[in-house]
C-alpha cells in the first residue's frame, strides 16, 4: 500500500487520502493479509510501515519531485526484499501521476485509486498511461467523466470507520464550511449562504500554499468572531464536535469533486449536507433525506430554512453500512485478484518517427464505468 508523500498516515488533522489508506491497512491485516505501507514519516498501522523519505512534506503537497522521490523509493525497497521473504502480489497506489506512469516497470501488478479528477491534463495523461494500472474510481460521477480510452476497473467509494464519529441530535445555530481554503471549494460562497440565511457560519480547513491571497482577500475580510468565525485547521474531538453541533454542512463546491470526505463524515455525526449537485454529490446526498441538493447559493440559503424537515438518525444510517471499511476490502480484495492475475504487458516504446506506434487514446479499450467490483453492502 502507497499512501502520498505528505502526510503521516493516519492524518493529524487535513488528510482525506491518509484517512483511507488507514482503514484499508488496518481491515486488510485483520483479515490475515500480510501488508506493507509506505507512507511519510510519523505513520502508524497496524501494516508493517515503511518510510521512503527523511521527512513529510505537508506544504508541499502535489510536489512531483517528492512524489517521485518516495514512489521510487518505494519500488526500490520492494525490489530490494523489504516487504519480507514472500513476493509481493499487488501493489495498491494512492499517490497521484508518478506512480501509474511508470505502472508497465513497476515490481508488482499496479491497482491506483484514483483521487484526482479525470478531466483536462489528467484525463489526457490517463488516457496515455492508464492501461498500466487497474483503475479505481471513488464514485460514479468520477468514473463517467474518464475520456475514451481510459479503463476503469471499478468504483469503490472511499470507506468511513463511522463509530469514530459522535452522534448528536442535537443541534447548534450554527452553518459549517470545511474544507481547504480554494476559491473551487467555495468558502466564498459559504459566505453569502450565511449572510442570505441570516446564520453563523464556522470555516475550518488549512490555508495552503498558493491559496494565501485567495483567503487574505475573498474570505479573512467577512471574520468578525460572531458572525463568521474562522476555527482554522481542525481535527480529533474538536472537529468532532463541530460536525456533530452544526446545523447543517455546506458544500459549495463548482467543480467535479470525485468524492467528498466532508460529506460523509457530517452525515456520520448525524448532521445533513446541503450541496451543489456537482460531481460525486448527488451520489452521497439523496435530496430530501439526508441532506439537499440545490443549484446556487440563492437555493441554498433557501435550503437552510428546511433543515428541520431532515432526521439526523436518517443522516447517519445513509452512510453506516454504504461506507464501511469492510465493505469496501471485499471489493479491493476482488480487484487484488483481478489485478494479479492479468498478464502484464510492456510499455508502448515510443521512438523517433514512431508515433503512430504509440497506442493513443483511440486504440485502448473503451472505458466502461462498473459499479464495483463486489458491492455486498450496496456500495
Amino acid at each position: 500500500m502507497v499512501a502520498p508523500p505528505w502526510i503521516p498516515v493516519p492524518p493529524p488533522g487535513y488528510g482525506g487520502i491518509e484517512s483511507v489508506v488507514e482503514l484499508l491497512c488496518d481491515e486488510l491485516v485483520a483479515r490475515g493479509h500480510d501488508v506493507t505501507l509506505f507512507a511519510a514519516p510519523g505513520s502508524r498501522s497496524r501494516a508493517r510501515v515503511c518510510t521512503p523519505l527523511e521527512a513529510a512534506h505537508p506544504e508541499q503537497i502535489g510536489d512531483q519531485l517528492h512524489e517521485a522521490d518516495h514512489v521510487a523509493a518505494a519500488w526500490d525497497a520492494i525490489d530490494a526484499g523489504a516487504p519480507g521473504p514472500a513476493p509481493v502480489d499487488v501493489i495498491h497506489d494512492h499517490t497521484g501521476v508518478v506512480a501509474v506512469a511508470m505502472g508497465a516497470r513497476a515490481p508488482a501488478p499496479l491497482v491506483q485509486t484514483l483521487h484526482l479528477p479525470l478531466e483536462g491534463d489528467f484525463g489526457r495523461f490517463y488516457a496515455r498511461h492508464g492501461h498500466k494500472a487497474t483503475l479505481v474510481a471513488i464514485s460514479r460521477s468520477q468514473a463517467r467523466a474518464a475520456p475514451r480510452g481510459v479503463r476503469i476497473d471499478a468504483v469503490v467509494p472511499n470507506p468511513i470507520a463511522i463509530e469514530r464519529w459522535p452522534f448528536s441530535d442535537a443541534k447548534d445555530d450554527y452553518l459549517l464550511w470545511i474544507g481547504r481554503m480554494d476559491p473551487v471549494k467555495g468558502p466564498h460562497r459559504a459566505i453569502e449562504v450565511a449572510r442570505r440565511a441570516g446564520r453563523p457560519l464556522v470555516l475550518a480547513g488549512p490555508v495552503q500554499p498558493g491559496h494565501e491571497r485567495y483567503f487574505q482577500e475573498c474570505v479573512e475580510p467577512h471574520v468578525d468572531g460572531r458572525r463568521i468565525r474562522y476555527a482554522g485547521e481542525v481535527a480529533g474531538e474538536r472537529k468532532h464536535r463541530l460536525y456533530a453541533r452544526a446545523a447543517a454542512m455546506l458544500m459549495p463546491i463548482r467543480w467535479a469533486e470525485p468524492f467528498g470526505m466532508v460529506m460523509i463524515e457530517a452525515l456520520a455525526t448525524g448532521t445533513p449536507v446541503i450541496a451543489f449537485a456537482e460531481g460525486a454529490a448527488a451520489e452521497i446526498v439523496a435530496d430530501g433525506r439526508n441532506g439537499r441538493l440545490v443549484r446556487d447559493e440563492a437555493e441554498m440559503a433557501r435550503a437552510v430554512g428546511d433543515l428541520d424537515r431532515l432526521d439526523p438518525r436518517v443522516c447517519r444510517e445513509s452512510v453506516a453500512r454504504r461506507y464501511a471499511a469492510s465493505g469496501a476490502v471485499d471489493a479491493y480484495e476482488a480487484i487484488y485478484r483481478l489485478a494479479a492475475g492479468r498478464r502484464r504487458e510492456p510499455a508502448p516504446l515510443l521512438l523517433r518517427g514512431t508515433a503512430d506506434r504509440r497506442p493513443g487514446p483511440e486504440r485502448m479499450s473503451p472505458g466502461r464505468p462498473l459499479g464495483s467490483v463486489a458491492r455486498p453492502q450496496r456500495r
